[in-house]
Formats: structure tokens, C-alpha cells, sequence
């Protein structure tokens, strides 16, 4: 298999997630209709050349390089395809911004390797796609759902696969997501956490997470409503977003059915009927201008498609 000529380029789109959802702490996530947009390109250079140009004010601190998540995520596709690396340049109309809670990593990872293997031709699976994803990230929550899209269930099997399930989200459900202004990194979010919980604690958000799927796959308000809630990550986590309790009480007195952390935070989602998405949304926004906390709240739907690439027209 050989190398795409020079100036080469495909299109990647790649949804946002939301992960930790609920009490799915590391294993549920679900892809929502927020997206970034990748052009990539073959460039003049070696493997150590990589361009990124970010097209969104919220991305300047983002830097190229060899080291770059996004070409890391390429080189593994180049690797097991057994082509010799190659400089690429990739072009970023952002929309998912980092350090928020919507698994702005996982789309420079998912981008990474769909533009990489669209560059080359496809030789790599889906699913090989999705064991690199899972590898490169650590953990399956955000990538999973970038790539396939909907709202995704993964384990790994006592066999050491990972299992991936796509469960069923009722279309009257929407996410109101309050994105604050704050940027909190996974790294310090997870510092926080203990390494052991109680057992009860356990035993609570297996509950939980059963009422949770099973209403979000009817659309039945009270199994939400007492299924998103979560013991393992956010009582360590609500005391490093500023106002963060206050905007889950205020989505709660707004009608939503239940509110959670997104992936690490500091980004809110709240779970509603459409109908109430403006109200929910409006009231989020308002409780972090209380505190002093700029953000914007989109009503957000499920996306069910994931990632694609297209050529260049």
C-alpha cells in the first residue's frame, strides 16, 4: 500500500460526547449533535512534520508537532497498515471546545485515525478504529460514541475484549448542555477522586444505571429522574466547578428530569422534554451568571451517525 500523493485531502466530522453519563461512570456515553470539523491534508515533509490550524479562537493554544494527539492517532493507522509515516496538515472549524466535558480529545483522536485510514485507502476496520480509539484515550466513553455514534454501553469482558452495546435513547429526551466560560482538565478531575469507594456506593449506581437505560429507552421521566445520580465520581467533582450545584438546582426547578456532570466538567448536562429545553437552558445560564460564570446552554439531540469522512469536492 503506498503513501496518498501529496496534497491528498479528506473531510472528518466528529460529534461531540458526553461521557460519565449519569452513573455510567468509564462505560457510558452518549454522542451529541455538536461537532468539529477536520480537513486534512498530505503536506511536503517527513513523519515528524504536523500542521494544525485551528479555525476557532477557543482552540489557540492547541499546538502541532509529532506529538499531537490527533497525528499520534494517524501514525497508529499508518503503522498497522505498514506505510512509512508522512506530514500532514490538518484544519479545524472547532465547535467542541477543550477542557469542557465534551470529549474534545476523543475528537482529535477519532479524526486521527478515520482521516488517516480515509488517506490511505480504508484498510483498517471499524473495529480495529475503535480498539485503537479505546487504547489512545484509556478509557471507552467519549471514543466510542465519536466513532459509532449514539448512546453506547462498553465493557470490558471477563474474556479482556471490550463489549460494546448500543442502547436505545427515547427521541423525546433532549440534552440541554450548559457549557461555562471555565475550563477544567480530565487529569486534575480524576486527582481528585479517591481509589477506593464504599461498597454501597457501588451497589447504588448499578441501580442507577439500570433505571437510567431503561428510561431513557422508554422515555419514562421518573426512571431518569431517579437514575442520574451518581456516587463514584461527582460528589468529589461538584467542589471544582464554581457554581456547579447551583446550576443543577436551578435546571432541576426549570423541569429537567436530571442533571450530571458531562464526561470530567466543568460543562452541565440536564436531561428534558423539548418543550422545556428553552426554559431549562435559560435557567442554567442564568444561575452561572450568578456566580460570576459566563456560558452558553444548547438544547443538543441525540447523534446516532458518529464520525464520517468525505473527499474533497
Amino acid at each position: 500500500m503506498l503513501q496518498p500523493p501529496i496534497g491528498k485531502k479528506v473531510f472528518v466530522e466528529v460529534p461531540s460526547t458526553t461521557a460519565n453519563l449519569g452513573p455510567g461512570f468509564d462505560c457510558l456515553g452518549a454522542a451529541l449533535d455538536l461537532k468539529n470539523i477536520f480537513s486534512i491534508k498530505r503536506i511536503n515533509g517527513n513523519g515528524e512534520r504536523f500542521e494544525l490550524i485551528m479555525e476557532s479562537t477557543e482552540g489557540n493554544h492547541l499546538r502541532g508537532g509529532p506529538e499531537n494527539l490527533f497525528y499520534r492517532a494517524a501514525q497508529r493507522v499508518w503503522k498497522e497498515a505498514q506505510i512509512e509515516p508522512f506530514a500532514l496538515e490538518a484544519r479545524v472549524k472547532l465547535a467542541v471546545p477543550p477542557a469542557r466535558g465534551l470529549g474534545s480529545s476523543a475528537t482529535a483522536i477519532v479524526a486521527g485515525l478515520v482521516g488517516a485510514n480515509a488517506l490511505i485507502g480504508n484498510p483498517l476496520s471499524k473495529e480495529k478504529l475503535l480498539e485503537f480509539a479505546i487504547d489512545i484515550e484509556g478509557h471507552p466513553d467519549n471514543v466510542v460514541p465519536s466513532l459509532i455514534g449514539g448512546l453506547c454501553f462498553t465493557a470490558k469482558a471477563a474474556s479482556e475484549r471490550w463489549r460494546i452495546i448500543r442502547c436505545d435513547w427515547d427521541d423525546s429526551i433532549k440534552a440541554v448542555v450548559a457549557i461555562p466560560s471555565l475550563r477544567l482538565s480530565t487529569s486534575e478531575a480524576r486527582r481528585v477522586m479517591p481509589k477506593n469507594v464504599p461498597i454501597s456506593d457501588a451497589v447504588i449506581n448499578l441501580g442507577s444505571l439500570t433505571l437510567l437505560l431503561n428510561g431513557l429507552r422508554t422515555g419514562k421521566e421518573d426512571l431518569i429522574a431517579e437514575g442520574m445520580h451518581d456516587r463514584l465520581h461527582e460528589p468529589y467533582r461538584w467542589k471544582l466547578i464554581k457554581g456547579g450545584l447551583t446550576v443543577k438546582e436551578a435546571a432541576i426547578n426549570a423541569g429537567a428530569f436530571g442533571c450530571a456532570i458531562s464526561g470530567a466538567g466543568p460543562s452541565i448536562l440536564a436531561l428534558c422534554k423539548k418543550d422545556l429545553g428553552k426554559r431549562v437552558s435559560q435557567a442554567m445560564v442564568r444561575a452561572w451568571e450568578s456566580q460570576g460564570v459566563a456560558s452558553r446552554a444548547p438544547l443538543l439531540n441525540l447523534q446516532t451517525t458518529g464520525s464520517y469522512w468525505y473527499p474533497e469536492k
